[in-house]
């Protein structure tokens, strides 16, 4: 009989486990980079060759490496960061399995520097995981050096599948970034083929920390981004959001921190998602760089091999705090805070002239008649007129305080109010405004009155998993506040005999099957609400005056009085911007003034 089952070799074994640690060049990088941090350093330069793939080298001013930690750094499952398993944990590190080291010594040519205080400084060397050489007395400062040369030499069907040299590089570069956003501390500088290609010097104040923002993300995320700063019982999250004027079209600018560790969640991105709701435009994505503090013992970070994806212990608690943090942060940034008379800028560059210029290209005149839309109009703002002229009379009494988005002045082609405040000139895009009060009154109204249930004339039945089945069934309050009444009409089946007023029109299976999948994964949905949102946009943007409306200075100070007092006003349900700001400055310098 031949025994098919047997003891692998150690160095077969680091190979597999550098398979699961060590991706690519930047995979390297992030480990070494994330050892010189759980040191103390507050200083690491990186320097890398081809990418990263012929040499990385990352010197870090930490507190080093005596002779024997040297050694015991090299073997497998080594490590300073936990003792036992109460450590594990409660990982208040980033680097805690001991595995980087000896697995990158497994797929290439490894040296190792290290002095620490009171001693002199020690070399070992390993290549191919095997012996190690050393160490050896060498000049080194307080810190520790790691030298990687010849990537995956020993494994060429991994090396392979690596990417170009700027592929690789730019994967660098991301990496570093990343962790220079975690760690504002620590001063970083990355190096390539010999070139500076990344400078960050540590930012230890609010100034120097959105100097670091800018080189990372741009000076205008800085100009056009909100801070965060909200705390719950053992929660605390942190950090800077672009306002929904600043969106990109990949999410190449999203960034989230839980205790450091740069992570990717389902509950956090689902959050995001839910808190641009409303105020972010269709195929666009939010700038964020955000940090969630909270108790180590409250998520699990040993779950995945690059340390990259955590489990929160209380994942539902977890994403409701962050999105009602973003809401209001998000909120604050749409325009509705009155304090904050500048918040929907964006740029604006004096035309070269013709009529064609100005003609407006996005609007449609509304269907129905003027005398229809006044109609509405005044439905919906009743009291729309009185309450521009108090508005209008309480701030005359105020010497030299006018509101902040002004007093309205003229009306432009039709389609855009022009306003007075003390910073100089508003542009009210009269459609797109008007569209953001229409739905957040509508929006209110249903709040108050609740989602009216409309009993089916003939229930229906659907088609579920079990599983899917047993949910429905357990939640049968939930879909009841939602607005369905569904029973349980056998082991994978439910009836569904009463459905949302709004929604009867609805891809109403479609919809039960998401909500079903939301709970499943989420523990909560707002898919329901989603939908009557979308239903409330399109009856706004029905019934929002449209272009070549002609208002009168009250109508038109009644929207800017609205727009101050209503959330998100600084964007239409769209993500369209509805206003912008041109100070005198800008205005004086468009006329060459004072020169």
């Amino acid at each position: 009989m031949v025994d098919r089952i047997r003891q692998l070799d150690d160095v077969l074994i680091n190979q597999i486990a550098a398979g699961e640690v060590i991706e690519r060049p930047a995979s390297l990088v992030k480990e070494l980079v994330e050892n010189s941090l759980d040191a103390a350093a507050r200083s690491i330069h990186v320097e890398v060759q081809t990418g990263g793939v012929k040499r990385i080298g990352v010197r870090d001013d930490g507190h080093g490496m005596s002779r024997n930690d040297l050694v015991m750094a090299l073997r497998r499952h080594a490590t300073s960061k936990i003792g036992n398993v109460d450590d594990l944990f409660r990982v208040a590190s980033l680097g805690f399995r001991g595995e980087a080291l000896p697995s990158i010594a497994a797929v290439a040519r490894l040296e190792i520097r290290s002095r620490i205080d009171g001693d002199v400084g020690y070399r070992v060397r390993t290549e191919g995981g095997g012996e190690i050489e050393g160490p050896t007395p060498v000049a080194h400062e307080r810190g520790t050096t790691v030298v990687m040369e010849d990537l995956f030499y020993n494994t060429p069907a991994r090396r392979k599948f690596l990417r170009a040299e700027s592929t690789e590089f730019r994967h660098v570069q991301d990496v570093v970034k990343r962790t220079a956003l975690a760690n504002f501390g620590t001063g970083f500088e990355l190096i390539h083929n010999g070139r500076p290609a990344l400078q960050l010097p540590k930012a230890d104040d609010e100034t120097q920390r959105r100097a670091r923002l800018a080189r990372i993300f741009g000076r205008d995320f800085v100009s056009q981004c909100v801070a965060v700063d909200a705390e719950a019982p053992a929660l605390r999250l942190t950090g800077w959001i672009g306002r929904p004027t600043f969106s990109r079209v990949q999410r190449d600018l999203q960034f989230f921190f839980v205790n450091g560790r740069p992570i990717r969640d389902k509950f956090v991105a689902h959050a995001v998602r839910r808190a641009y709701q409303d105020v972010m435009m269709h195929g666009r994505h939010p700038a964020f760089t955000l940090y969630l503090e909270m108790d180590a013992a409250a998520v699990d970070v040993n779950v995945h091999p690059a340390k990259s994806e955590v489990r929160f212990r209380d994942g539902a608690a977890v994403h409701d705090f962050v999105f009602r943090s973003l809401r209001h942060a998000v909120s604050a940034s749409a325009g509705e805070r009155a304090a904050e008379p500048r918040l929907a800028e964006v740029a604006v560059r004096p035309g070269t002239g013709g009529a064609d210029e100005y003609a407006p290209r996005a609007q449609r005149p509304l269907s129905l008649p003027v005398r229809e839309q006044r109609g509405d109009w005044q439905t919906l703002h009743a009291s729309a007129a009185r309450f521009a002229d108090e508005e209008r009379a309480a701030h005359a009494r105020e010497a030299g305080a006018p509101p902040p988005l002004g007093h309205a002045k003229a009306q432009l082609k039709g389609v855009y109010i022009l306003a007075e405040n003390a910073q100089g000139l508003i542009v009210v895009d009269m459609h797109a405004a008007h569209e953001r009060l229409v739905y957040e009154n509508l929006k209110t109204q249903l709040a108050s009155s609740g989602v009216v249930s409309q009993p089916m004339l003939v229930p229906f039945s659907l088609s579920l998993s079990e599983s899917e089945a047993e949910l429905a069934e357990s939640n049968a309050e939930l879909f009841r506040a939602l607005g369905f009444e569904i029973d349980r009409a056998g082991p994978e089946s439910v009836v569904v005999r009463a459905v949302p007023e709004l929604l009867r029109d609805a891809d109403l299976p479609g919809l039960v099957r998401d909500v079903l999948s939301d709970l499943a994964k989420f523990g909560h949905s707002s898919r329901v609400q989603e939908t009557i949102n979308e239903l409330l946009g399109t009856v706004a943007c029905h019934h929002s005056v449209r272009a070549n409306r002609r208002l009168t200075l009250e109508e038109m100070d009644a929207v800017l009085r609205q727009m101050e007092v209503t959330e998100r006003s600084g964007q239409c349900n769209h993500g369209r911007p509805t206003w912008c700001q041109i100070g005198m400055e800008e205005l004086d310098s468009w006329f060459k003034r004072g020169r």
